[in-house]
């Protein structure tokens, strides 16, 4: 792994250690103002989120509207709001509104088996061993927090099961449809338009807005999920993909659930058992296992 591959990794952790910090601003919002709802706060997220970043782009000469005059591209980018950021972010809010943050980001983390899917039934791309060995572990680890160790009953109710694997389809998609585009446009750009067009998408879907009073502290939590959640960390995974495998950076969403559990556990009361720490424990050691690469030896001509 390069110095640039080994940094953006680190980078990647950074916007996925965002995503679970953001999961439990969601949950506070949703609990102080149970009128503003997922479906509501995706909007919100999406089309401040988007606007902004294509300000962004816009203000580094980066001509966001180059994107619209290729009939492909075009296209990928409407699949990549409709198809990757909609399941990713709405999904995920439904899982936190009818769970907790810990168990939606958890089934969130099984977005590399769609991943590793795809690319071997449509690129016919064979799964590295160690691929496969490292989404085993982590499986293992995800179905022991999901369970608390009872493998004969989930922990969680359908509903939540349901929501959250639907964002793992989101955040597998995510992490595949915009790699052409960003060869070709800026990552400010690309995910400005992926969070401007799901936006304008769930938009069409509900235009109703329901009303309810603001207070400071409402607005800095909805703050807290468009800057810290959906601003910082969209740009710097999108522009991950440029330098990173996907499956790599798919896998790396491990601390997204670390950190969404560590929160719930200070902030929520939540109470981990020892099946839970195992579970975490193979989580990390999965992600760790999935960036090792053995060195090729080097024969020397002794002769």
């Amino acid at each position: 792994m390069t110095k640039q591959q080994k940094l953006w990794t680190l980078l990647t952790i950074l916007s996925t250690f965002l995503w679970g910090v953001s999961g439990l601003f969601a949950k506070f919002i949703f609990e102080l103002e149970p009128r503003l709802t997922p479906l509501l706060l995706s909007q919100i997220r999406m089309l401040s989120g988007g606007l902004v970043l294509l300000a962004l782009a816009s203000y580094k000469k980066e001509a966001p509207l180059a994107l619209w005059q290729n009939k492909q591209s075009a296209k990928t980018a409407i699949a990549y709001g409709l198809g990757g950021i909609i399941p990713v972010q709405f999904c995920y809010f439904m899982a936190i509104k009818l769970g907790d943050a810990s168990i939606a980001t958890i089934l969130q983390f099984v977005g590399p088996f769609f991943i590793i899917l795809y690319l071997a039934v449509f690129q016919k791309q064979r799964p590295r061993r160690i691929e496969l060995i490292s989404a085993l572990v982590a499986f293992l680890g995800v179905a022991l927090l999901a369970t608390h160790g009872d493998m004969t009953q989930l922990a969680i109710t359908p509903a939540v099961l349901i929501w959250g694997l639907l964002s793992a389809v989101g955040g597998a998609a995510n992490t595949l449809i915009p790699r052409s585009l960003l060869q070709h446009y800026s990552s400010t750009a690309v995910t400005g338009w992926g969070l401007l067009i799901a936006g304008i998408g769930l938009t069409v879907i509900h235009p109703k807005f329901e009303s309810f009073p603001l207070t400071l502290e409402l607005v800095l939590l909805v703050l807290a999920v468009v800057v810290l959640g959906t601003i910082i960390p969209f740009q710097l995974f999108t522009n991950a993909l440029k330098y990173i495998r996907p499956t790599t950076a798919s896998m790396l969403d491990a601390f997204e659930p670390i950190a969404a559990t560590i929160g719930s556990i200070i902030f929520f009361g939540l109470q981990l058992s020892g099946a839970d720490l195992l579970g975490s424990f193979l989580v990390i050691i999965a992600v760790l296992a999935l960036n090792w690469r053995p060195r090729k030896k080097k024969f020397t001509n002794n002769i």
